[in-house]
């Protein structure tokens, strides 16, 4: 994270707690106020919190607690989905003919216009269903490589995880098949699955660096189990400060700096793809805000849908499918969770500030405000961490800081987590 963030608290690294004195994590910093999470059926709830007012509530597909620089509260609830089971009996060849899309072939249309560009994208997107002690869950992927990778919300697939229930696959071509988990990352709602096939339609990654405010996109997904949904918006805004939290981890916090969108994102839609106009993923659908409950309790988008950035998915990504385990960048620091702003406080505690660490090389004290990183402002102390999460291990970066009256600032190289 960035200097103000710390490790996590399962991290050797995070700061302990000390009764009198609240602090923690910067990636677990508490939010200003408690939610009333607007639960999904069968799903997980989730919830969101925006660190400023409480003029209105919101619910959506992740389970998640968010921070956004808004005047609203978000509820979150999200599409969950099962669990681990063992991989595929017998190795079994893709099969890329015309029949694996759900309409066979488009007849006079253009190939970069939405329907050109679902029909090439949608035999690329699965549907991911479980059944656990709560329900049946499903939510979306997407095959990130030919060799049957799938890349997926970790919301969709925990509470399957977490119960050690089989987690399901169906193709575009209604074949299912039992998938085994890779990896998962809390810290960014991620996880990667893998099915036994090859040649694999795997979509292309894009540069989500290079998305601009107003840009075309298209989500495809399965909401509310409805699989090879497509629908079609805008990228709304950049570098929204999400921060999820999830029920089955005991408070373990994402962090995510997101692509808002106002293409139409449902329950059942998180983990599926979120693509430009040239069918390219820029980035991976995670959560919804909502005004309030829709028929039975089931949130539904209101044109405020939020997607990881594709560059941050992909990396986690590839360190899931490598390693098995994925890293974040860190500063080494543990957070006041009582300040308010603006700016986030570093908890005045002699063990807030990680020995060695990239914030106590840089000269940072408890009781130090965080005001900037990067030029950026910071309003709160989740700000801080996503802001920080966004950034690659062993990046540099600027920090201004307020210690009594005086305002300085200093420059810090991330670390991993460990």
């Amino acid at each position: 994270m960035s200097e103000d963030e710390v490790t996590p608290d399962n991290s050797p690294e995070a700061a302990p707690e000390v009764p009198d004195a609240p602090s923690v994590p910067t990636e677990h910093v508490a939010p200003s106020a408690p939610v009333t999470p607007t639960p999904i059926p069968t799903q997980t709830p989730w919830w969101v919190s925006d660190g400023q007012s409480t003029l209105s509530t919101y619910s959506a597909i992740t389970p998640v607690k968010r921070a956004i620089h808004v005047t609203w509260y978000m509820a979150l609830a999200m599409a969950l989905i099962a669990g681990v089971a063992g991989g595929l009996i017998g190795k079994v060849a893709f099969d890329n003919s015309p029949h694996l899309t759900t309409s066979d072939k488009v007849i006079d249309r253009a190939p970069d216009s939405i329907a050109g560009i679902a029909a090439k994208d949608s035999p690329s997107v699965v549907e991911i269903d479980s059944t656990t002690p709560s329900g049946s869950d499903t939510g979306s992927g997407f095959f990130i490589d030919s060799n049957g990778y799938i890349m997926t919300n970790n919301h969709v697939i925990e509470a399957a995880v977490l119960a050690k229930t089989k987690i399901t696959v169906k193709l575009a071509n209604k074949k299912v098949y039992t998938a085994t988990l890779v990896g998962r990352d809390t810290s960014y709602d991620l996880a990667v699955l893998k099915i036994d096939v090859t040649a694999a339609p795997a979509l292309v990654l894009g540069n989500s660096d290079n998305v601009q405010v107003g840009d075309p996109v298209i989500a495809i997904g399965s909401p509310l189990g409805l699989q090879g949904t497509v629908t079609s918006g805008i990228i709304s805004a950049k570098n929204r400060p999400v921060t999820t939290s999830s029920d089955n981890t005991s408070g373990e916090n994402a962090f995510i700096d997101a692509l808002q969108t106002d293409a139409a994102i449902n329950p059942g839609n998180s983990g599926g793809p979120l693509v430009d106009a040239t069918g390219a993923v820029i980035g991976v659908n995670s959560a919804i805000a909502s005004l309030g409950d829709s028929i039975s309790g089931q949130p539904g988008s209101i044109g405020l849908g939020f997607a990881i950035p594709i560059n941050q998915a992909k990396i986690t990504a590839e360190q899931l499918i490598k390693t098995g385990r994925s890293h974040y960048p860190i500063v080494g620091m543990s957070l006041d969770s009582t300040f308010t702003g603006p700016g986030a406080r570093i908890a005045d505690l002699p063990s807030a500030i990680l020995a060695g660490g990239p914030a106590a090389k840089a000269g940072l004290q408890p009781g130090d405000i965080i005001l900037a990183i990067d030029g950026q402002d910071i309003a709160v102390a989740d700000d801080l961490i996503v802001a920080i999460r966004s950034h690659a291990i062993g990046d540099t970066v600027t920090i201004k800081y307020q210690r009594g009256s005086v305002i300085k600032t200093v420059q810090l190289t991330l670390v991993a987590s460990k």
